[in-house]
């Protein structure tokens, strides 16, 4: 598909991911110059149907969610039967491979990339859409230490009919929410326990629910407590980690921005993002996150700003746009 130009304005340069249900290519903007990231939709005749109307969903939920943590959505369109969203590129490592690079992150780190998370799914949550679906493969860590959580493929508005089909569940095992994997409906709360998973996943460089097979790992969130973090771990952060994965929804904080706050965000910072969120991730991955377009895991990625400086946009542009 290198070469090929949608929507008469995008031309598809290299494919940096491939996922579930589609595949993310860079390409040129034709119109404004830009090199961006496009997400097209691969063909499957048996799923079509609910894939396409996922696909649609995602762009509707991505667009209407704008916030410094949040991975922008530029345009969305159906070209000879390709669906396609168009996206900022990201330059930096999704933040499953920053884990598999470097194991265990220190608690500053993990502090600036959980309340970074908190705030994007605060947005979500108060605009009315639960991700479904937060893992580290779709928390994107930029070269600056700004975190943006993407893929909203599986998301869901609290009061919109699902594409679900009777019997699938949605989301990843490991860090699936309790409540989900019994077949409860996903809420906010289930966002928040998939993030304290993250949070014990980044502060010991292991999914604390992993039993082999996506059933026993599913159940072991339903019915075992998660590893205990040791004492190197802060006392108020260990806290914070443990009230997130609470099995009941109810005992868990009552939504995203308290779990900024008890991070230690200030008020005023939690209408959007503040520097000092984003230092801490700077400073604490200096030695471990490489240049480069982020990609998330199985599910495809979203992707985010140019890098900052003429060399880092230079070097970005050089080899795609040959």
């Amino acid at each position: 598909m290198a070469g090929l130009r949608l929507g008469g304005r995008y031309v598809l340069r290299e494919r940096i991911a491939s996922g579930g249900m589609a595949d993310v290519w860079s390409a040129l903007d034709g119109v404004l110059q830009r090199v961006v990231a496009v997400k097209v939709m691969r063909a499957d005749p048996d799923n079509e149907e609910v894939f396409a109307e996922r696909f649609r969903d995602e762009a509707r939920h991505s667009a209407a969610l704008l916030h410094p943590n949040i991975t922008t959505v530029f345009d969305y369109g159906e070209d000879d039967h390709l669906s396609y969203l168009v996206m900022e590129l990201v330059v930096g490592l999704p933040l499953s491979a920053v884990i598999r690079d470097q194991g265990a992150l220190g608690p500053a780190t993990v502090r600036s990339v959980l309340a970074q998370g908190a705030l994007a799914l605060g947005t979500a949550h108060e605009a009315g859409v639960v991700h479904r679906d937060v893992k580290p493969a779709n928390i994107l860590v930029r070269q600056d230490g700004v975190v943006k959580l993407t893929d909203f493929g599986i998301a869901r508005a609290v009061d919109a009919i699902g594409h679900t089909r009777v019997g699938e569940m949605l989301g990843t095992p490991n860090y699936l929410s309790p409540e989900q994997a019994v077949g409860g409906r996903a809420t906010g709360a289930s966002d928040l326990y998939a993030l304290g998973v993250v949070a014990h996943e980044m502060l010991t460089g292991t999914r604390p629910f992993d039993r082999g097979t996506p059933i026993a790992t599913a159940m072991s969130h339903v019915h075992e407590p998660p590893p205990p973090l040791g004492t190197e771990v802060p006392g108020d952060l260990r806290e914070v980690v443990a009230t997130l994965l609470e099995k009941d929804p109810a005992r868990r904080p009552a939504n995203a921005h308290a779990v900024a706050a008890m991070l230690g965000v200030e008020t005023s910072e939690l209408a959007g993002l503040h520097v000092g969120r984003a230092a801490g991730v700077a400073s604490g991955l200096a030695s471990g996150v490489a240049p480069g377009v982020a990609s998330d895991g199985p599910t495809g990625p979203l992707a985010e700003p140019a890098p900052t400086g003429p060399a880092a946009v230079e070097e970005l542009l050089d080899p795609r746009l040959d």
